[in-house]
């Protein structure tokens, strides 16, 4: 098969969580469990980090998979889901996984993993693993997919766990409480391996420092380090003034990567208290420049500076929006317009309560069957006091909204991963 082939096999044969939502999601670690052992544990020659959170954890498992390898680490990462080329889950050293082994993977392995029926996260997060493994990377940051007690990559025993924070997302298979939710995201826990919690109050820190007590582990906060005295925005993204290091430039630019820096410069020094080795030079070089060493992309994405200016943003649950939102109150425009799209098993309500009201809409949907119709989307919106036209393709969203706007105003495109990944294939052809 060539590469085309090998995806839509991959995509066609196995349930893929990202086009289909709930139907793809297999509880449990016995699959992966049967395909570690049939592999031989790949995971097991290196190190790993493994990193969950509601959100952030993209940022966070990018940022210290940059520090790493400007430290003179070779680094793995694996994250999902990916924008535009399936390869962006799987990088080394901010490479992705050539083409020629993914092809090659499921070849070889097809005759043995078929009859398990794993996942499509399953199988992609085993090539991850084998791959790495051939690679020899030093270590590996594994960002979790859904949860963290039982998903896929929870058969993992890292050096370092980092939980960025808890919010309202896949209530359906999480718990309808923040509690719930932590209880779920607390199970990557382990007995002596440190975690760090980025944000927690109330019941979700009860559930992690109890959590930690009974298996028995290092728990660190990093809102109570307080490694960050200052921070203030700049052209180019964020300035920080911190505990080691001074005029620290993030080129990340949007508000919750402040939240996310503090938990990035927290498990940096925990992984100096194990003998890494991370000169500051590494860390102010992977601050600043992230997406070139890693190729992040759709946090709060520039796609053009002015004539309008257009960003987007990978924010889908009120945690992100409500961050999404605070920015784009504080950015300068005549009028906003704002190309929107939602799945369908999100809590779409409460994301649509809090988008500005003043703003112009143009509600489309993704190339993928859960996203939520463009219809409804509108219908749904109109009860919460957004108005504006409904577009069937991201595209023409796109396009009208750049038609309708005039140079001093602001297009935002967002809503769901998929509606970005739409967009800067779009915006890439268009600009």
């Amino acid at each position: 098969m060539t590469y085309d082939e090998t995806l839509e096999y991959l995509y066609s044969q196995l349930p893929v969580y990202q086009k289909v939502g709930g139907s793809a999601y297999k509880e449990g670690l016995d699959n992966s469990l049967v395909l570690d052992d049939y592999l031989k544990h790949p995971h097991r020659q290196y190190k790993t980090i493994h990193v969950a959170g509601t959100n952030g954890k993209g940022s966070t498992s990018h940022l210290l998979a940059a520090i790493l390898q400007q430290s003179g680490y070779k680094v793995g990462l694996y994250t999902s889901p990916h924008l535009i080329d399936f390869r962006e889950r799987i990088r080394v050293n901010g490479e992705m996984i050539p083409r020629e082994y993914v092809i090659d993977f499921v070849a070889k392995h097809r005759s043995f993993y078929e009859p398990v029926h794993p996942s499509f996260f399953e199988l992609t997060m085993m090539m991850a693993f084998q791959y790495f493994a051939d690679s020899k990377v030093d270590i590996a940051i594994i960002e979790v997919g859904l949860g963290g007690r039982l998903d896929s990559t929870n058969i993992i025993t890292p050096v370092l766990s980092i939980i960025t924070n808890i919010s309202f997302d896949h209530i359906q298979f999480l718990g309808n409480t923040l509690e719930k939710i932590a209880t779920e995201k607390a199970g990557i826990i382990k007995k002596d391996v440190p975690v760090i919690i980025g944000e927690a109050t109330g019941d979700v820190r009860r559930v992690f420092e109890e959590t930690a007590e009974r298996v028995v582990t290092t728990i660190i906060f990093a809102e109570d380090e307080h490694l960050i005295y200052s921070s203030s925005r700049t052209a180019d993204g964020w300035l920080y003034d911190t505990k080691c290091y001074s005029r620290l430039t993030g080129e990340l630019s949007g508000y919750a990567q402040v939240k996310n820096t503090a938990t990035v410069l927290c498990s940096i020094r925990e992984l100096l208290k194990q003998g890494y080795t991370i000169p500051s030079e590494a860390v102010y070089d992977g601050f600043a420049h992230v997406n070139e060493y890693t190729g992040l992309m759709g946090r709060w994405q520039i796609i053009r500076e002015k004539y309008p200016k257009i960003v987007c943003d990978t924010g889908h649950n009120v945690g992100g929006i409500e961050y999404v939102v605070e920015q784009l109150v504080n950015e300068k425009y005549d009028t906003l317009h704002i190309v929107l799209g939602m799945v369908n098993d999100k809590d779409i309500s409460s994301v649509l309560a809090l988008l500005p009201k003043g703003a112009t809409y143009y509600f489309t949907r993704a190339s993928i069957p859960r996203a939520l119709n463009e219809l409804e989307l509108r219908e749904l919106a109109m009860s919460k006091g957004l108005t504006g036209q409904s577009y069937p393709s991201v595209q023409e969203a796109i396009q009208a909204a750049i038609d309708k706007a005039a140079p001093d105003d602001f297009i935002f495109i967002g809503g769901s991963n998929f509606i970005v990944a739409d967009a800067l294939i779009a915006l890439d052809r268009k600009l």
